[in-house]
């Protein structure tokens, strides 16, 4: 999924979507020996780390979940200082939609999937949020009418493979440009994929509510208002309840032709349904007052998944649409020159047909030029385009990352057309047809992890989405050093140029020349089984000592160059479907030298007091274990955080002991109820708890808790790291990148 330069230069399973791991590899950059490099196996089932993790075993997320924790965050008190955004800025993150201002010249706003609305006023080269920190961050759609209202629908209607998509809390509605708000409806709609402005009247606007992908009924189907949002009329009903509606288009030759998709799909922690008979194409022609469902040669049936739409402006009639079956696989591309009564089926391309790979699901969108209607543009893995109306394609081969989501022409430049992908959002100036140019200013990469050091504050590394694991030093901007979806990242506290980094499945690669080059390393690793995520730490007191974890604990004494496996497997195996899968999710060893901790996927938590050869079991049956920390004054005191959505549950999030594990103290307190993704420990035993709600914090640590510092966007935060020395938490978020906070 990397580009060719890269060192994964076929890259078919994605970050949030992963279903298989790489189907080959070269070698990473600077090893110069792609025969040594061989990347270990992930597993088939929907296994990715992050949905599973909040989700709770044997249950899905709940009915407005996200929103209700959101809420108890905002009632809690702030103490701290100001957040700092500290990048980065140049690389972007994945964008689910475009739209053009229409009074204002080169200006372009771009929905960031977990990373809220940016506006552009240079054509596309730098982003600025225009979004409130406060409020989800979750984006869907996003639109604007002829009078200038610039419209948002919340919550990501592109489900991943085994990842979570954050849920919105309606539409929200601006007459300035973004500077304020105001909440507008379908707070229960889960996901917008679509809202369309009737350029007639920017009072009629259309919105196709995409539902929840967790939980069935809520606002789902085609909604029209008259009135600029003030009412709301669903005019497209769905046949079950968990078909949404994916899309609504407007035709541009006729604005009282529209076009709906509805698509069935849903997720539970065990498997994927994304396809079923409510899956079709609906028309109407009276502006949406009532709907007709097309057949004529589409398919229809339980095997239907995702299905993608373009409309021809320059040929009055003329469609195309791309389905995948249920399983995400390309099933045909078609195309109509009646308006959606009949349907041609055209040459199944090997090129349309691999796009998109085993997870059409996460696309499901055509484009076709406004000047030329043979001129198709489809989303996928790589975008597609066709020159002939869809009988022969080519892939884009300049450079472009991959995953693509939201294309928009401008109408004042015949041949520009803007593009956002999971990379962020490029500019061509001929109609789509290579020539990118990436922004260059786009803050709302999506972080699962960071690293710092004290040595330098200017050093900070993480892994994100999509974007490999990236590094602040090596040039004069952030810059990606290793490919692949980047996970768990470290800098030796003691030898800054020493460094680790990982991709998906516990793939991972050591450095002593700060990440220019780097050797594979799993391979002198014994597990059978590796987390998505799978950890790594450093002993505290001896950086040479390092730990690694499958399923099985493995400890190198020599910096990583040599490993040995120092306890059986800790879990209980892989669960029905693979789930829980079965693999240690934390490592937390102690400054005696001796003891070690460690938490599981399946809710264990293990202690060891002789290096592995004995282990005690000190929890068990508790939600997926996201970290474990132990106090560096004393192995027998430790913190134990817990992930999961459990609304209305008195079930913990953080647990305490000081009893090496003998009794457990529930010090989860006031905070939201939302999954806890990392806890750190402070001066003076304060306490700093990552949460999907942001960070806070306990000066007293008996579950008493306030905000931590202002300015952090509402965005999940995945990891903190805390910088005694320099004085300073730096936040890895899930859509904003990172920030940093000074701290007493």
């Amino acid at each position: 999924m990397r580009r060719s330069s890269r060192f994964i230069a076929s890259l078919t399973a994605l970050a949030t979507v992963l279903l298989t791991p790489p189907a080959h590899a070269e070698g990473p950059p600077g090893t110069g020996q792609p025969g040594e490099y061989r990347p270990v196996k992930g597993p088939s089932a929907p296994a990715e780390h992050r949905y599973l993790q909040k989700a709770v075993r044997g249950e899905t997320l709940p009915r407005h979940a996200y929103a209700d924790a959101a809420r108890q965050a905002r009632q809690l008190p702030r103490l701290g200082g100001q957040w700092q955004s500290i990048g980065p800025t140049n690389i972007g993150g994945r964008i689910v939609d475009l739209a053009l201002d229409p009074h204002r010249e080169d200006v372009l706003y771009a929905a960031a999937a977990s990373g809220g609305l940016w506006r552009s006023t240079d054509a596309g080269r730098t982003f600025h949020s225009v979004w409130p920190d406060d409020a989800t961050q979750a984006m869907g759609a996003v639109a604007t009418g002829s009078d200038g209202t610039l419209w948002v629908g919340t919550g990501e209607p592109n489900p991943g493979g085994g990842s979570v998509t954050y849920e919105g809390t309606g539409v929200y509605r601006s007459r300035d440009g973004g500077a304020t708000w105001q909440p507008v409806g379908l707070r229960d709609s889960g996901a917008i994929g679509a809202v369309r402005v009737d350029p007639r009247d920017p009072q009629r606007v259309l919105v196709a509510a995409t539902g929840s992908l967790y939980n069935g009924g809520g606002d789902r189907g085609v909604y029209l208002t008259t009135d600029a949002g003030e009412t709301w009329r669903r005019v497209l009903a769905v046949p079950n309840e968990f078909t949404g509606a994916a899309d609504v288009q407007l035709d541009p030759t006729d604005p009282d032709r529209i076009y709906a998709v509805l698509w069935d799909h849903r997720r539970t922690p065990t498997a994927r349904t994304y396809g079923g008979v409510g899956s079709s194409v609906h028309r109407s022609t009276d502006g949406g007052q009532t709907w007709q469902r097309l057949s004529g040669g589409l398919p229809s049936g339980a095997n239907v998944g995702r299905i993608g739409l373009g409309i021809a402006a320059s040929e009055p009639g003329r469609l195309y649409a791309i389905v995948v079956d249920a399983t995400g696989y390309f099933d045909r591309f078609l195309t109509s020159t009646d308006a959606g009564i009949t349907w041609t089926a055209l040459p199944a391309s090997a090129r349309l047909k691999d796009s998109q790979s085993s997870y059409g699901w996460w696309f499901g969108k055509v484009w076709v030029n406004p000047d030329n209607a043979r001129h198709v543009h489809v989303a996928g893995v790589p975008l597609v385009t066709s020159k002939d109306g869809g009988r022969s394609w080519r892939s884009d081969g300049s450079g472009i990352h991959v995953d693509h989501h939201a294309m928009v022409w401008d109408p004042r430049y015949p041949s520009r057309v803007y593009l956002g992908n999971d990379g962020g959002v490029y500019r061509s100036d001929r109609d789509g047809d290579g020539g990118w140019v990436k922004a260059v200013h786009e803050p709302y990469t999506q972080l699962y992890s960071a690293a710092i050091t004290p040595q330098d504050a200017s050093r900070v590394s993480g892994g994100s989405q999509d974007n490999g694991s990236l590094r602040s030093w090596g040039g004069a901007r952030f810059n990606e050093y290793l490919g692949g979806d980047g996970e768990e990242n470290l800098i030796n506290p003691k030898d800054r140029n020493n460094v680790f980094a990982c991709y998906q499945y516990g793939n991972c690669f050591r450095s002593t020349n700060g990440g220019n080059s780097l050797t594979f390393f799993t391979p002198q690793t014994i597990s059978d089984r590796r987390n998505w995520f799978t950890p790594m730490a450093f002993d505290p007191v001896n950086p040479r000592i390092l730990y690694y974890a499958g399923n099985r604990l493995n400890r190198s004494t020599n910096g990583g160059v040599s490993w040995t496996a120092i306890s059986p497997d800790l879990t209980g195996g892989p669960g029905q479907d693979d789930y829980p899968y079965g693999t240690i999710t934390t490592i937390a060893p102690a400054s005696d030298g001796r003891t070690i901790w460690v938490g599981t996927d399946d809710g264990r938590v293990w202690v060891t007091r002789d290096l592995g050869r004995t282990w005690s079991k000190v929890l068990e049956n508790q939600p997926w274990v996201t970290r474990v920390v132990v106090d560096e004054r004393s192995p027998e005191r430790a913190w134990v955080t817990l992930s999961g959505y459990r609304s209305g549950s008195k079930q913990p999030h953080l647990l305490a002991t000081a009893d090496g594990g003998r009794t457990w103290r529930d010090i989860s307190g006031n905070l939201p109820n939302a999954p806890v993704n990392d806890v750190v420990v402070g001066k003076n035993n304060t306490l700093y708890v990552a949460t999907d709600q942001g960070v806070f914090t306990t000066p007293v640590g008996f579950g008493l808790w306030l905000q931590l510092g202002s300015g952090l966007p509402a965005s999940p935060v995945d990891d903190i790291e805390y910088d005694p020395t320099n004085h300073r938490l730096v936040a890895a978020t899930f859509g904003r990148g990172f920030y940093e906070l000074r701290v007493s």
